[in-house]
């Protein structure tokens, strides 16, 4: 009875917050978090909603590839969005690569947001020569493109290890790669919160009751901070997706036979001028449409958290 309780009140909390306030007043918000809701549902539940599977190659049929999208002439009913060069169901093979998208980008941030904000803290707590050297390291990082790195990294594993090996391997691969390359920018953000935090009262009076260094970071100062790491959070999983597919399309990410959307634009860019133009554009058309809502959202909770930025 307590906990049904304790969950209305938090419902009835957050019903009567500034975030929702805002957020139900925003329409743009509203209609990027319902297609980012169906789109997030689309690929959890790819192996049911999809009408085949793209990796079972005993249902694949050579003399399907290339076929148009169903409003088209020459479409096929049983393939809603056409097929690919190889057969397989061009609407299952995007829930897929969604799935496959989704994934890298979401767990390359969260290999940021361990690296970041522990760092991140640290150099805002500790100041000093420490704060000094775990800055210069993130601006030396900062200089070089991630997507210059992550070439050369990837091409060199794909020649020590062979693409057989790469393959097998390739999403972890490219989650650390993407979320090695990328923590500064989260550090920056959580150092610059933890510089004002740590001044305040709250802080002060952790130390006088000899709370140890690592519990003021963890428990006192990053609670206080999670506004900004959300922000950039959000807009750090719309560019890891972004890198995913860019290295896929040059044939350094994801495999042919584990698509994700890069891979999917990739495979189609030959056929680009010879009619079959869906194999690639409709891929690219979710990608766009993906990665647009993430930023949209992210630009909406960056809005909220400041109310400097936000105009009622």
């Amino acid at each position: 009875m307590n906990n049904t309780t304790n969950k209305n009140t938090k419902f009835q909390r957050f019903l009567a917050s500034d975030f929702f306030y805002h957020f139900k007043r925003d329409k743009l918000a509203i209609i990027s978090s319902i297609i980012f809701l169906i789109l997030i549902l689309l690929a959890i539940l790819s192996p049911l909603v999809a009408p085949y599977n793209p990796y079972d190659l005993q249902i694949l049929d050579i003399m399907d590839s290339e076929l148009p999208p169903v409003w088209q002439q020459g479409g096929d009913p049983r393939f809603l969005l056409g097929t690919d060069d190889q057969g397989r169901d061009l609407w299952s093979t995007i829930l897929y690569g969604m799935r496959v998208s989704l994934m890298i980008g979401i767990l390359a941030v969260l290999l940021q947001g361990v690296i970041g904000i522990t760092i991140g803290l640290v150099a805002g707590y500790v100041g000093g020569r420490t704060d000094n050297l775990l800055m210069r390291i993130a601006d030396v990082q900062l200089s070089f493109s991630t997507l210059m790195v992550a070439i050369i990294i990837l091409a060199i594993v794909q020649s020590a290890f062979g693409s057989d090996a790469f393959n097998q391997w390739a999403m972890v691969i490219l989650i650390l790669i993407i979320g090695l390359a990328e923590w500064p920018q989260i550090a920056r953000t959580v150092r610059s919160s933890v510089l004002a935090e740590k001044e305040k009262e709250y802080v002060d009076a952790a130390k006088v009751m000899g709370f140890s260094p690592i519990r003021i970071m963890f428990k006192h100062i990053l609670p206080n901070c999670l506004s900004p790491i959300f922000v950039i959070s959000t807009v750090q999983i719309a560019n890891a997706i972004i890198t995913e597919a860019s290295l896929s399309f040059l044939g350094l990410g994801m495999p042919v036979t584990e698509p994700s959307l890069g891979s999917l634009i990739s495979i189609g860019k030959q056929y680009l001028f010879s009619g079959s133009w869906w194999i690639t554009l409709i891929p690219g058309a979710f990608l766009i449409l993906l990665v647009i809502v993430i930023n949209l959202l992210g630009d909406f909770l960056r809005d909220t958290f400041n109310p400097k930025l936000y105009k009622d």
